[in-house]
């Protein structure tokens, strides 16, 4: 995300709320898509961690593994809900760290019905 007049703070670095949306939706909708339709995927909370502040083009990779992915099917597969944390880092062109953000998913798979 680069720096615009509409994410930018009162001090003329990211807005930490831009920050925060650059990266919401897209843990949840990724989680949905890779366990299929046979899970319910919500998100249950999350926070942000604000290391440093920057005006440089910032980026963040969403990273989902075959062993995060597995242990949440193990986790549900007796129906129980599971709440997989994960954490998103957001760096900026020089590769320096200006945030972190904390997700915690609620994954359940879906109940049988007829």
């Amino acid at each position: 995300m680069s720096l615009r007049w509409f994410n930018r703070n009162a001090v003329g670095t990211h807005f930490g709320g831009s920050l925060f949306a650059m990266v919401d939706p897209h843990l949840m909708l990724l989680l949905i898509r890779l366990l299929g339709k046979g899970f319910r995927v919500w998100d249950k909370s999350a926070e942000i961690k604000f290391i440093k502040a920057s005006k440089k083009t910032v980026i963040s990779k969403i990273k989902i593994s075959s062993d995060d992915l597995e242990e949440i099917k193990r986790q549900t597969e007796n129906g129980n809900k599971y709440l997989p944390e994960f954490l998103i880092e957001i760096k900026d062109d020089d590769n320096e760290l200006v945030a972190v953000i904390r997700k915690i998913l609620y994954v359940r798979k879906n109940r049988k019905t007829g």
